[in-house]
């Protein structure tokens, strides 16, 4: 294919799909907003506690949304409709099961995970409500994904971003709507939060209703291999999401030891900041998948070659605008949530955000990296950038550091494990150059 084609086509998904990701971001960065303003830096702090278990959801959903749309693009590509169909039937159904648990564990292990994401009696009730309620709507959240990522890979990618603009847009009028005329504070939160999956379903159900999309429920028996073959080239997409609520798990309770409630509102700045700037990497990674694989199913190396370094390219170039823009507007930024004009949580987060986000090229490439080798069938060297910097390094790295170098080492905590997973990252893409590409 023709260089300037597979631009447009590179253009035309990354930037619908980073649109549409970072208007799904918002979900919780409104929260954070909302929450700062109307019930201080306890609800900031009991907000962020509960983030990690969206992050899991979510996480969940877009393990079989991506797994199973990557095997959707490859066969749609080899022209194969009965294993399209059948793909799309097995993670429909796990997806409806995994969500099932979800609404059990809101029903009847709330309080346990309270405990166990560290909240203390100042934070207990509101973040036992949000993380109750919020599992309770993981049956939608979870859907809304799989449909999500099967749209958009059904060449309707124009629709995928409307649906997560539409659905953050509700989420938005609504925080403000429950959170301050109708007075329902923490609950409120996340029922604007729930209702946004609901908004987005709506917006996707669309493609039925004209008759556009490429994929049908079949009925059949479920197949073991061909559901690990959806976890497999999905598991990475879990991880990436599930990094980030790992990574906040581990840094509230090293910031509860360090600097108390405060700290953890502080850092609930930066996270939300964070889950919003990687939305956009994650956009451009998920953006390019549906054109990989398609290419792939097809045998087109010289295209794959070419989406790789579009999209390497594009991660550099935000990462230094992005950083730019934080570095300079850091102290304005962080006072725009820090709603109780607290001066203890401003010194906290302002020198944290400019080291903080010294990791956001390296952690744009490897996102990237790893949603393409799952784009193109190497679920192995997908799957090891996921771990690495999702469980297996972020975690001593920042005890250690927050050890050797207090607040300081608690920051850098994750550019080093970036930087580290970087290099590795490339060690993988060279040892499968051969294998996936002639370039």
């Amino acid at each position: 294919m023709h260089p300037q084609s597979c631009l447009k086509e590179f253009l035309k998904y990354t930037i619908l799909n980073i649109t549409g990701m970072i208007g799904l971001s918002c979900y919780i960065l409104a929260d954070t907003f909302f929450v700062s303003k109307g019930l201080g830096t306890a609800g900031l702090a009991a907000l962020n506690l509960a983030i990690p278990v969206f992050s899991f959801i979510h996480g969940c959903g877009l393990m079989l949304g991506m797994g199973g749309a990557t095997w959707y693009s490859i066969f749609r590509g080899q022209k194969a409709q009965d294993k399209c169909d059948q793909i799309f039937t097995h993670m429909l159904w796990i997806t409806l099961a995994a969500a099932g648990l979800f609404v059990l564990a809101g029903l009847f292990l709330s309080d346990i995970l309270t405990r166990l994401l560290g909240a203390d009696t100042e934070t207990m009730n509101m973040t036992r409500t949000y993380l109750q309620v919020l599992m309770l709507f993981a049956p939608a959240f979870m859907i809304n994904d799989l449909l999500t990522c099967f749209v958009r890979n059904d060449h309707n990618p124009r629709l995928a971003m409307l649906s997560m603009l539409l659905g953050s847009l509700s989420n938005i009028i609504l925080d403000y709507v429950f959170i301050f005329p109708l007075h329902l504070g923490i609950l409120g939160a996340v029922l604007a939060t729930g209702a946004a999956p609901i908004v987005g379903m709506s917006i996707l159900s669309t493609h039925w209703i004209k008759k556009q999309n490429g994929f049908h429920i079949r009925n059949e028996k479920l197949h073991m291999k061909t559901i690990l073959a959806g976890f497999a080239l999905g598991f990475p997409s879990l991880i990436t999401e599930m990094s980030s609520g790992f990574v906040i798990i581990v840094f509230n309770i090293i910031l509860l030891g360090l600097t108390g409630n405060t700290g953890v509102a502080a850092y609930g700045v930066i996270a939300n900041l964070s889950l919003v700037i990687i939305a956009i990497y994650t956009g451009i990674a998920q953006g390019m998948q549906p054109l990989a694989s398609q290419a792939y199913g097809k045998g087109d190396k010289n295209y794959i070659c070419q989406l790789l370094q579009y999209g390497l390219l594009s991660v550099l170039a935000l990462s230094a605008v992005i950083y730019i823009v934080l570095f300079s507007f850091a102290s304005p930024i962080v006072y725009i949530f820090n709603s109780e004009k607290n001066s203890l949580l401003q010194q906290i987060a302002v020198p944290g955000l400019k080291l903080y986000f010294t990791a956001i090229p390296f952690a744009g490439i490897n996102i990237v990296l790893s949603l393409f080798f799952t784009s193109t069938d190497r679920a192995l060297p997908a799957q090891f950038i996921s771990i690495a910097r999702g469980f297996a390094l972020i975690i001593p790295v920042a005890f250690l550091l927050s050890v050797l170098a207090g607040m300081t080492g608690v920051w850098l905590a994750f550019p080093l494990t970036e930087s580290i997973v970087f290099v590795l990252s490339i060690i993988c893409l060279i040892v499968n150059r051969k294998i996936i590409m002639e370039c």
